[in-house]
């Protein structure tokens, strides 16, 4: 069995960097979960890989769920005319068809973290090795600084049913301002 070696990088965050090996069977719902737990990103996101030509133009995308058409937006007609594959019926070896391949990694759309990925090589498949791996890793992801809760119910909204929200000065300055007829 073929093993590939695919170095991902980030034009966001200089220095980052990681290498993987996966087996040219796995699937690219694989390469996602080593590539979440790599960067240490929750995995509770959507994301996509994009197939692409030399020039980064993407060509194929490959989603983490069937999500349809339904949500198309008639702005971006191109990636609604994209073909697409869903991640884990993509086996890895049906994608890679140029010694130079180059992948788009898109991770949480609505905090875009985008990453670029080159196929490197191809070899053997090592013995006694658990496939994929990430085989080397430099730099970080920066942290974020705003936290976003997942669930609203911890929200404490509740309202002090004595509570005024504005002054009777307020309202005093206001019919000051306002002659009324």
């Amino acid at each position: 069995m073929y093993a590939y070696k695919f170095r991902l990088f980030s034009d966001e965050v200089e220095g980052l960097t990681r290498d993987y090996e996966i087996l040219s069977n796995q699937t690219f719902k694989d390469f996602h979960d080593i590539i979440i737990q790599s960067l240490g990103l929750s995995g509770n996101e959507l994301a996509s890989f994009y197939t692409t030509d030399t020039k980064w133009e993407k060509q194929v995308e490959i989603t983490l769920m069937d999500m349809g058409n339904e949500n198309e937006d008639e702005d971006d007609k191109e990636e609604a005319n994209m073909p697409k594959e869903v991640m884990s019926n993509a086996v890895i070896r049906d994608y890679i068809d140029d010694p130079h391949q180059k992948l788009i990694y898109e991770y949480d759309f609505l905090h875009l973290k985008t990453f670029y990925i080159e196929f490197i090589k191809a070899f053997e498949e090592k013995a006694n090795t658990t496939y994929p791996i990430c085989t080397n890793k430099v730099g970080e992801l920066p942290k974020a600084n705003v936290q976003i809760l997942d669930d609203f119910d911890d929200l404490d909204l509740e309202l002090d049913s004595d509570e005024d929200f504005y002054d009777e000065e307020d309202f005093e300055s206001l019919d000051s301002e306002i002659e009324i007829e």
